[in-house]
C-alpha cells in the first residue's frame, strides 16, 4: 500500500501545531511539522514530532488489562471489564451513595474535548462528590483570579504578542513551553518581533531561563512575585501613572486597590523580592508609560503560596495601566466554539459552590485540590472516597506528598485508569483500560483555544485506526452508562443546550461528543447557523481547510462589557477574598534554620510533564534529572558538580545528581518535575527513573494555597546535603528500546 501524508495537529500543549502525518497500512510511519499550516507555518517542537514514538510504542497498552492478587495484570475483554466495573461501583454507588466516587483529570485531558466532556456527565449523574484535576497543579489559581475579576472563570486575558512593545513576563519560560494559556505556535518569533521593533521583553524569574537569557531578565525570589506585584501597583499609584479613564469606565474596586498597594513600597519589598527598589520603580514607569504593555504569567506565577493573588495582580496591572481589552495590551478570551460560554451559563465553571471535606477548600469547576485525595480515601466517614477513575492522568508523580496517595491508593474499593500506559498510579488500579492516542481520534479546539492573537479554528479527523483495542474514553463512560441502565442527559448539565438536544433526539440522532460540538460551532459567533449565514463555519467547511481557517487576523478588542459577567459589566478590582489574602501576606512560610533554601521547579523542552519520559527520541544523550544548585550554596553544602545531593524538606528527602550552575541566585535550587518513574510498564521511562520531586511537597490542607487549593510546588524550604558514597551508577539509555 503506498504511503499517505494526512494533515492534523498536535494535541501535546497549547500552540496546537500543525503536523503532516505519513501513514500506511493503518500505521504511522512518521510526524512532521506542516509548513502550510497557518499559524505554525512549519513549526512543531520535538515532543510533537517524537509521538509517533508514543504512537508505535510496543509498552502501550492496548488491550484491557485486569488486576491479580499478585499486583500483575491480565489482558480482559472489553465486556469482561466493562461488566466488573459496572456492578462494582454498582455496588458502591448503593452502599455509599455518589458522594464516595471520584475522577482525577490528567493534563492531556484538556487538549481533547470528548474525554472530559463524557465523563464530567457521568460523573454528574451519578452524583459523584470527588472531581480532581491536574489544574490544582498548574492553572486553578489564573481561573479564580479571573472569576472574581470579571465573574467568568473562564475568561483569561492573553498578551497581544504581535501588536505590543512591552512585554513583562512573570514565572513563564514559552522557549520551553511555547506558551501557556496562550496559543502562539511560533512564539519564538513573536518574542524577537517585539524587540525588532524597539519593543522589550522582561523575564522575571528566579532562574536565568532559556528565555530569560534571550531577553532582559529580573531575577526574584522563589515565592515573593505578590510582593512584586503590589510594587508596582504602588507606584503606578503613587506617581499617578494609571489610567483614570479606564479605571472609571471599566472598573470598581480602584480605590481600594490603590490603598492596598499603599503598604508596599518597593523599598519596603525589595528584602522579600531580592529586586532592588530603583528596579522596581523603573520598570512601573516603563510599563505605565509605554505606547503598548502588558503583563503576563503563568505556572511560575500561579504555584506559590499567593499563586490566584498573583494572577491576579498582574490583571491589575494591566487593568490599572488601561492595557486591558486593548490592542498590544491584554486580550479577552474569545471563542469560536462557545463550549465555555455555555459552560459558564450552564454553571459548570463555578467556584465556591461548595466545599471538600478535608480543609473546607472552595471547588473550581466543581472540582477539589488533588493534594487532598489521599486523606480522602484514608479518612473515613460519609463521603469517604472508596472509587476512582484516572483519565490520562498519574497523580502519584503530580500530586504533593505523592508517597501518602501511592499508600492510600490500595484502599479503594475500586480503581480504573483510563490511559496509554501502566504507570506509577495506575499500577494499584483494579483495571487499566486502553485508551486512544491524539492521532486515533477527531477533535475540535477547546481549552485554551480562544486565547490566540489570531482568530483560528482547525479541525482533526483519525489519521490511523485505532490500534489494538483502544477506545476513545467517551465511549467507556457511554457503555458503562448503558449497563448501569443511567442515561447521560437525564442531569441538567447541558440545560443552555437542551432545546437543541431535545431536536436532535426527535429526529433519532445519536447525541455523541462530536455532533454536539458541531452544534456549537454551528450556532456559535462564526458559525453558519445551520445554513441561515452564508459563509459561516460549519463541519463541510473545516473539512474543505484541513489546515484551518483564519476568521481573524487579530482578536477582538473593545470587548469587556460583554466578557464580563459582573452586574454592571465592570471589573472588580477589590472583591473580599483579595482583600483578605493581601492581608495574609507575612504568614506564608519562607526559610529557616533548618530548610535555609527554597526550591522550585523546571520544565524541559523534551519532557511533558511524566508521560514522555518513554520515547527513544526523547530521551536520546543520556538524559538524566540533575539539579541546578548556585555555586556557592554548593561550596557551603560540600557539593561538587555531577556529584550526588540529597535534598531535605520538612516533608520528605530525595537523591539525585548536582548540576552546579550560576543560573540561579544563591538560596534557590532548582529541579526537573515529571521524573521518579518506578514500576509499570514503560520500559525506558524506568530504566533511568529520577526522583520525584513532589515527595517534598506537603498535602497538608493548611500548606495548600487558600483561595484555589493549589499545591504550592514553588518556594518550598529545604536543606542540601552531600551524598558521601555515590549510588550505584544507572543504566544509561540509548536510542533503542532496553
Amino acid at each position: 500500500m503506498t504511503a499517505e501524508k494526512k494533515i492534523t495537529y498536535c494535541r501535546i500543549c497549547e500552540p496546537l501545531c500543525g503536523l503532516i502525518a505519513t501513514v500506511e497500512d493503518g500505521r504511522l510511519l512518521s510526524l512532521r511539522p506542516d509548513k502550510d499550516h497557518p499559524l505554525s507555518q512549519g513549526r512543531a517542537c520535538p515532543k510533537g514530532i517524537a509521538f509517533s514514538d508514543v504512537q508505535n510504542d510496543p509498552d502501550r497498552v492496548l488491550q484491557p488489562l485486569r488486576r491479580r492478587p499478585d499486583g500483575s495484570f491480565a489482558t480482559v475483554s472489553w465486556d469482561e471489564a466493562l461488566d466488573d466495573i459496572a456492578t462494582r461501583l454498582g455496588s458502591v454507588l448503593a452502599e455509599h451513595g455518589g458522594g464516595a466516587v471520584g475522577e482525577y483529570l490528567g493534563n492531556p485531558s484538556a487538549f481533547g474535548y470528548a474525554a472530559s466532556l463524557w465523563s464530567g456527565l457521568f460523573m454528574k449523574r451519578i452524583g459523584a462528590g470527588h472531581l480532581y484535576s491536574a489544574g490544582s497543579q498548574d492553572i486553578n489559581s489564573r481561573y479564580v483570579a479571573s472569576k472574581l475579576l470579571y465573574g467568568a472563570a473562564t475568561q483569561i486575558p492573553f498578551p497581544d504578542l504581535p501588536r505590543t512593545d512591552f512585554l513583562f513576563m512573570l514565572g513563564a519560560n514559552p522557549l520551553v513551553s511555547h506558551g501557556s494559556a496562550l496559543r502562539a505556535p511560533r512564539v519564538k518569533d513573536d518574542l524577537a518581533g517585539i524587540v525588532k521593533r524597539g519593543g522589550r521583553v522582561i523575564v522575571v524569574d528566579p532562574r536565568h531561563t532559556e528565555t530569560a537569557a534571550a531577553y532582559e531578565h529580573v531575577a526574584v525570589r522563589p515565592d515573593s512575585d505578590a510582593w512584586l506585584m503590589l510594587s508596582l501597583l504602588n507606584v503606578v499609584f503613587a506617581e499617578n501613572l494609571q489610567d483614570n479613564l479606564a479605571l472609571t469606565a471599566h472598573t470598581v474596586g480602584a480605590e481600594t486597590l490603590r490603598a492596598l498597594c499603599a503598604d508596599f513600597p518597593p523599598e519596603d519589598t525589595a528584602i522579600r523580592t531580592g529586586i532592588p527598589a530603583p528596579t522596581v520603580r523603573a520598570l512601573a514607569r516603563d510599563f505605565a508609560t509605554a505606547r503598548t504593555a502588558v503583563a503576563y504569567g503563568r505556572t511560575g506565577a500561579c504555584l506559590g503560596h499567593h499563586g490566584t493573588l498573583v494572577s491576579f495582580l498582574i490583571d491589575a496591572l494591566n487593568t490599572a495601566t488601561g492595557n486591558l481589552d486593548r490592542p498590544g495590551g491584554a486580550l479577552m478570551s474569545h471563542q469560536v466554539i462557545p463550549v465555555e460560554q455555555f459552560g459558564e451559563k450552564s454553571g459548570a465553571f463555578s467556584y465556591d459552590t461548595k466545599t471538600s471535606r478535608i480543609g473546607g477548600f472552595p471547588d473550581v469547576f466543581g472540582s477539589f485540590p488533588a493534594a487532598l485525595m489521599a486523606d480522602e480515601i484514608t479518612t473515613g466517614g460519609k463521603g469517604q472516597l472508596r472509587a476512582l477513575f484516572v483519565l490520562a492522568g498519574n497523580p502519584v508523580l503530580s500530586v504533593p506528598n505523592s508517597a501518602a496517595l501511592e499508600s492510600a491508593l490500595g484502599e479503594l474499593d475500586l480503581l480504573v485508569s483510563l490511559d496509554l500506559y501502566v504507570n506509577e498510579t495506575n499500577r494499584h488500579a483494579d483495571y487499566i483500560l486502553p485508551a486512544t492516542t491524539f492521532l486515533e481520534r477527531d477533535d475540535l479546539p477547546m481549552a485554551y483555544a480562544a486565547c490566540c492573537p489570531t482568530v483560528f479554528l482547525q479541525a482533526a479527523e483519525p489519521v490511523v485506526p485505532a490500534y489494538g483495542q483502544a477506545r476513545p474514553e467517551w465511549e467507556v463512560f457511554e457503555d458503562l452508562a448503558e449497563r448501569m441502565g443511567l442515561s447521560l442527559f437525564a442531569t441538567g448539565a447541558l440545560a443552555p443546550l437542551n432545546a437543541v438536544l431535545r431536536w436532535l433526539r426527535r429526529r433519532g440522532v445519536r447525541i455523541t461528543p462530536q455532533r454536539m460540538m458541531h452544534t456549537l460551532l454551528r450556532i456559535g459567533p462564526y458559525g453558519d447557523r445551520f445554513g441561515l449565514r452564508r459563509g459561516g463555519l460549519n463541519p463541510a467547511r473545516l473539512r474543505a481547510h484541513p489546515h484551518g481557517v483564519v476568521l481573524a487576523e487579530h482578536a477582538p478588542h473593545g470587548v469587556l462589557a460583554e466578557a464580563v459577567t459582573h452586574p454592571g459589566g465592570k471589573v472588580d478590582l477589590a472583591p473580599p477574598q483579595i482583600v483578605n489574602e493581601v492581608a495574609r501576606l507575612g504568614t506564608a512560610p519562607g526559610t529557616t534554620v533548618d530548610f535555609p533554601l527554597l526550591a522550585i521547579g523546571i520544565r524541559e523542552l523534551r519532557s511533558q510533564n511524566s508521560w514522555m519520559h518513554n520515547s527513544p527520541i526523547l530521551m536520546k544523550g543520556n538524559r538524566t534529572q540533575r539539579a541546578r544548585v548556585n555555586p556557592s550554596d554548593a561550596a557551603a553544602a560540600g557539593l561538587a558538580d555531577g556529584g550526588r545531593v540529597r535534598v531535605v524538606s520538612a516533608t520528605g528527602a530525595i537523591e539525585l545528581e548536582v548540576l552546579v550552575s550560576d543560573e540561579l541566585g544563591p538560596g534557590t535550587i532548582a529541579i526537573p518535575q515529571g521524573w521518579g518513574h518506578r514500576g509499570g510498564g514503560w520500559r525506558l521511562a524506568n530504566a533511568h527513573a529520577g526522583v520525584n520531586v513532589n515527595e517534598l511537597t506537603s498535602n497538608r490542607p493548611e500548606d495548600l494555597e487558600a483561595l484555589a487549593g493549589m499545591s504550592v510546588l514553588n518556594g518550598v524550604a529545604v536543606r542540601l546535603e552531600p551524598v558521601r558514597q555515590p549510588a550505584e551508577s544507572p543504566a544509561r539509555y540509548s536510542a533503542s528500546r532496553p
